[in-house]
């Protein structure tokens, strides 16, 4: 078995924790000039620290609210409960057995109340565990209406991320706008009028509760997660060993550290594009993609922004500037999640990461070149080579 000794303590309390924390895809452990808090600013119960170059989940805080994984924009975060296979799963199952293309997602505390028939409804520790992606897959796949169901906020242990869930809602809203897709989506204090109630049915299943099975979940299974997630994430099969993560976020001759690949974003655009052909508006805003601009005239040329991109979204170009004193540099707009690390690590603070993005560009799929400063070499005391 390999060493997993970025994620064996969370993966040894995971019956309380939520979600895996992987340390490579935090643009804060990447760089401690990263500015990014919005793990830390989400969650209530102070559970995540991240200082020093570390990510640390406290399964002890940790109350699965799951609005940290929402949150992230490189997805250092990997919810357990539910993961995203999981969600998907309930869903479709709910689905289908209500009978309608309507998709009905809600928090444990409803699930508790015993009200309606449990199997017409997915479950979910709380709202807050769910992001644009999903929703906007769900969409995807056919459904017609979308409800979210979550009781009364003001009286709830999880309240504080309401604001978290109505940004998620109110983006998915307008990326739902931009294609045209007439996908109803709301919000509910109570179960809808077509969600049979069941009472009997719904205490009898309470042993198959969402956090009955998360209490019951076999230590040597949640390990098993974890090390998948991990391993996978690394491109790694069993037989090898893991590296620490400063050999791993070590960079290459071609000055760029290891990128990984912005897959829930990647996910999200084929969603779109399953909702309609074309946008709408020429502009969208929210926190899913971002629009990279260089102030040339500040630029060093040091590459901090080609180097610390953890989704490849910059990249030098083969392509030779017309201009001796620049060099150009590559940017995939469907690659950008908003993670603000290659405005955090320039030096010169010459880039600018705007959450308004130019649709034709994003689903264009065409890097925008970029033009930056090409670093002078420096002088060398009494004419020394």
């Amino acid at each position: 078995m390999p060493s997993l000794n970025d994620v064996v303590e969370v993966a040894n309390a995971l019956e309380s924790a939520a979600v895996i924390a992987m340390p490579d895809r935090c643009v804060k452990v990447r760089n401690r000039n990263s500015q990014c808090q919005k793990c830390e600013e989400v969650c209530f119960s102070h559970a995540i620290e991240v200082k020093l170059n570390e990510i640390n989940v406290s399964g002890a805080l940790c109350v699965s609210c799951g609005s940290c994984v929402a949150v992230c924009p490189t997805q250092a975060l990997v919810p357990l409960e539910p993961t995203a296979e999981q969600l998907a799963a309930r869903v479709q199952a709910a689905q289908q057995n209500l009978g309608k293309p309507k998709a009905v997602i809600a928090c444990a505390r409803m699930e508790a109340r015993h009200i309606a028939d449990p199997d017409t409804f997915a479950v979910v520790p709380c709202l807050g565990r769910i992001e644009e992606t999903s929703l906007l897959e769900i969409a995807a796949a056919g459904a017609q209406e979308i409800v979210l169901v979550d009781g009364t906020c003001a009286t709830c242990k999880y309240r504080d991320v309401v604001p978290a869930v109505d940004a998620t809602l109110a983006t998915t809203r307008a990326l739902r706008n931009l294609m045209g897709s007439k996908v109803l989506l709301s919000r509910m204090s109570d179960f809808p009028p077509d969600i049979p109630e069941d009472p009997a049915k719904a205490v009898g299943a309470s042993r198959r509760s969402f956090f009955t099975d998360a209490k019951a979940f076999a230590q040597e299974a949640a390990m098993e997660v974890a090390e998948k997630t991990v391993l996978d994430s690394l491109g790694m099969g069993r037989d090898e060993k893991v590296a620490s993560i400063r050999e791993r976020l070590k960079v290459s001759q071609a000055g760029k550290m290891p990128q990984f690949p912005a897959e829930r974003t990647l996910r999200l655009m084929d969603a779109m594009c399953q909702l309609g052909d074309a946008p709408r508006k020429d502009t969208i805003q929210g926190r899913d993609f971002g629009s990279v601009t260089v102030n040339v005239e500040k630029c060093t040329g040091c590459g901090m922004c080609v180097m610390f991109c953890p989704t490849d979204a910059l990249n030098y170009s083969e392509l030779e500037s017309d201009n001796p004193d620049t060099k150009l540099v590559e940017f995939s707009m469907a690659d950008c999640t908003q993670c603000m690390l290659c405005a955090d690590s320039c030096m010169a603070k010459c880039i600018t990461v705007s959450d308004t993005v130019e649709t034709a560009e994003l689903f264009d799929f065409e890097p925008r070149i970029l033009e930056i400063g090409k670093a002078r070499p420096k002088p060398q005391l009494f004419g020394r080579k």
